[in-house]
Order: structure tokens, then sequence, then C-alpha cells
């Protein structure tokens, strides 16, 4: 079959996969998909050394992601100061969140950018307004000029994030896409660590804060050079109908041996659904036959955000210098919980699977939030034992997002996503996850002064909670299938 396949894709090599299609009998094929899929059984697995490196060139983009959003965490004070807006709250609120608007922006055009562009090019794509927001950034002299390298920066941060899920997802073997999709988790941990490193000296050097932006420029750089070197997705490259360079690409990523099998799975889901159409309106998505994945998809990204695990980073500098903690130390203390958290969602990841790992995460931030933190208040506790119970039950929920709530729902959506919808679906549930982020950060304070950290933390364990019962009805558990395997178990449900 391969031969053929090889043959009339040099004749077709520009058309439609779905035109090419019916030049393969169909009943024919279809023995010959079955019996390729037989033969995979009796190898082994592909070689997770071929697509590594495509993956770590694509995880720059995550670093890229945590690196800007504290970026101005330490640097703050001395910009402020700089550029004459000094104790103007409202001033210094925008420089945090424009890169929020930025990112909404970025990403609800990431979709059309992926599929359009390709996933190569989507990434080199985002990486250009990152470099030019960074430099813009480096050199503003008034709060404008910051404001404008802020939201350029922004419109990056939220094209990177869909398409890094989408990349990883596609390029990965099906037995090592967990581990693989958990390195996006640890690349944001990481840029938010080297972003804390970085400003470390801004108080005792002056302009350090300009080094801290255009640093940046040079991962961001990174990204879009090696891109050139990195596989196109096979998946969007069958999709355009380019079956010879799906077949090169996938023999890059798996070796020349696993090639026939993943060709005859992407044959044989293309043959399910050659009734469809081939664009992607919003109307398909919210209401079409794919609506319901879609629903599963932005109500795990909303609950992610409703869990307050944001409201926790912000809140956590107050708890940490409550107890006595400098905000800087507290900080790092985060951030390696953070880090631990994803290190080990991705040991487990490829052996428990996604769905148990998000079932144990919500539980713990659960526990975390309603033990820790709600007893914590408690007037009945010694001030020291309430503090350490704060201090504790904020580790303990950032360590047990980081095992599931974080990383899994990035995965886990392009793997149940069908290939023609994936990058809009990726597109429109990220755009919900920056929606509710805005409002969480904008609302936090304000509730917290309202209502209590009593009450406003038991309204986040409610929604950890919600999110346990939604995940034990709604998600699929995907581990170790092929997304052709994927889609095409959930193209048979009715």
């Amino acid at each position: 079959m391969l031969g053929l396949q090889r043959e009339t894709s040099s004749m077709y090599k520009r058309t439609s996969s779905r035109d090419y299609s019916p030049m393969i009998d169909v009943e024919d094929s279809s023995g010959l998909l079955e019996n390729d899929v037989d033969n995979e059984m009796e190898t082994t697995n592909p070689s997770w050394k071929c697509s590594l490196p495509h993956v770590l060139v694509a995880t720059i983009s995550s670093f890229l992601f945590g690196y800007h959003l504290g970026v101005v965490n330490e640097p703050l004070e001395s910009i402020s100061s700089d550029l004459g807006f000094s104790g103007d709250t409202l001033a210094e609120g925008l420089v945090v969140s424009v890169c929020l608007g930025g990112a909404f922006l970025g990403s609800l055009f990431s979709g059309g950018v992926a599929d359009g562009f390709g996933r190569r090019r989507a990434f080199q794509i985002c990486a250009l307004p990152m470099i030019l927001g960074a430099f813009v950034s480096g050199v503003s002299n008034s709060l404008a000029v910051m404001l404008l390298g802020r939201f350029l920066v922004g419109t990056g941060m939220g094209l990177g994030p869909p398409v890094a899920a989408l990349y990883v997802t596609e390029v990965s073997p099906a037995f090592v896409r967990g581990t693989y999709g958990s390195f996006i988790q640890i690349a944001t941990c990481l840029g938010l660590m080297a972003a804390l490193f970085i400003g470390i000296p801004v108080h005792n050097i002056t302009g350090w804060w300009r080094v801290c932006f255009w640093l940046s420029t040079i991962p961001a750089a990174l990204l879009a050079l090696g891109m050139f070197l990195c596989a196109e997705s096979p998946q969007w490259l069958f999709k355009q109908g380019k079956i010879a360079e799906a077949e090169a690409e996938f023999e890059r990523l798996l070796g020349g041996s696993h090639v026939k099998t993943a060709m005859a799975e992407l044959y044989k889901l293309d043959l399910d659904k050659t009734d469809e159409p081939d664009v992607v309106s919003l109307s398909e998505l919210l209401y079409g036959r794919h609506s319901r994945v879609v629903f599963i998809g932005s109500t795990l990204f909303a609950l992610q955000q409703l869990s307050g695990i944001n409201a926790v980073f912000y809140f956590s500098s107050t708890v940490f210098k409550s107890a006595g903690v400098p905000s800087d130390l507290g900080n790092i203390f985060v951030g390696v919980s953070n880090l631990l958290g994803s290190v080990i969602a991705m040991v487990l990841m490829d052996k428990v699977g996604r769905k148990l790992l998000l079932l144990w995460s919500f539980i713990g931030m659960v526990c975390s939030a309603m033990a820790l933190q709600v007893g914590a208040t408690s007037s009945y506790l010694p001030h020291f034992s309430a503090l350490c119970l704060s201090v504790g039950g904020t580790l303990v929920f950032v360590l047990t997002f980081a095992l599931g709530a974080g990383p899994v729902p990035g995965l886990l959506l392009p793997e149940i996503f069908p290939s023609r919808i994936r990058a809009k679906a990726m597109a429109f549930c990220m755009s919900v996850h920056w929606v509710i982020n805005f409002f969480v950060g904008l609302l936090f304070l304000r509730l917290l002064e309202k209502l209590g950290p009593r009450l406003l933390y038991s309204m986040f364990s409610t929604f950890c909670l919600m999110a346990v019962m939604f995940v034990k009805r709604n998600v699929i558990e995907t581990k170790g299938k092929t997304l052709q395997e994927i889609e095409i178990s959930l193209l048979a449900k009715p």
C-alpha cells in the first residue's frame, strides 16, 4: 500500500486529501488498513528520540509565556519610578495585565494562523511580536510606550500556548505524548522562575528592568530560527493534501518502519469524514456534531481558572509576608512547588492517565483550599499554627494544581478534538481561559475585601469540587491511544 501511496502522492501532491482519497478503492483500502494496524502491533513503539528535539524547540514558546507572566513582578516598582507613575495603582495594574488583552486577541486568531500557515510558521509568527514587544518595553520612556510593548508581547503569548499544545500533540508518539505534553507546563514554570531570578538585581542596578525585557528576545529568536529545522505537523500536511511531505515528516518523527501505519490511520479517518465541509465556523463549534467536545474543553479551562489558582499566586506574597517570610523567598517556594508538581505529572501522565491525574489534582485542591486555607482563618487556632496552615495550604494548592489541573487540559483537548476542528477549537477554548483569567485577576482583591478569605476560598473549593464531578462524568481517557484512534472512537459515539 505504501508503494501505491507514494506513486499517487507525487501526482496529487497539492490536491486536498478529500479529493485524493477516492483514488483508492474503499473496500480494498479498508482491508489493507486493518492489516497495517494489525501488523504494527507486532513491532515496538517508535523511538522517542526522533521527536524529542522538535518538542523541545516548541516548548520555548511556553518558556516565554511563563517568563512574560512574571517579568514585571520584581521590577514593577523600578519601572513605575523611572517612567513617572509611581504610586498610581491603576497604571501599575495596567502594566501587569495589559498583556492579557493582547493574549486574548492572539488566542482568537491562533486557530486561523495555525491552520492557514501551518504549525511551524505559526510559532515564528508568535515569536515576532514577542521580540518586538520586549524591545519596545525595554526602550520605553513613558507609560504609553510600555503598555504598547506589553500588549505586543501579549499577542504572542496568546498565539503560543494553543499552537504549542497542537504541535506537541501532533508530533509526539502516542506512548510518550502525555510526558511530552507535560514539558509545556514545566517550561512555563521554568520561565516564571527565570523571570524571578533575572529580576533579583533590579533594586541594586539602575535600569536593570530594561535588561529583563531585552533578555527575552534571545529565546524568542531561538524559537523562530529553530522552527526552520523542525518537522511540520504531518496531520496538517495531510489536511493540505501534501501526502508526500506528510510521509517524510512521519519518517523524521517516528522512523521509517512506522510511516506505513501512521499514514494508514490518517487515510482511514479521512474516509470516515468525506461528507464534512472544509470551513469550520463558530456556529459549528457551538452547535455542530462536535459541540460536546468543545463544551468539555471550554468547561475544563473555565474550571481551571475558577479554581482560584491565579488568585492564590496573587495572594501568596501577602500570605508569606504575614508569616515573616520575604516575598522573593516565598515566590521561590511557590515556583519550586509548581515545578515539582509538573515533574511528577510528567512521570505519571503516561502511566496513570490524564483523567486520574485530573481527579487527584482537583481533589487535592479542594482539601488544601478548604482544610488548610479556610482552617487558617479560624479564631480558635494559635497565630503561629494558622500561619503554618496558610503557607502550607498555599504550597499544597500549587503543588496539586501542577499535578493535573495545570498541564492536563492543554494536553487532553488537542487529543479529543477532531483534526479538522482542532486548531479552531483550541483557539476558542483558550479565549475562554483568558477571559476568565482576566476577571479573576480583576475581581480577586475586591472580593477578598468584601467577602473575606474564608468565604472566598470556600467558593474556590466549590468550583474544584464541581470540577471533580465534571471530570468524572465527561472526560475520557486517552492514554496510549493514537490521535486517530481517539477520533475514530469519538466519531463512533452517538
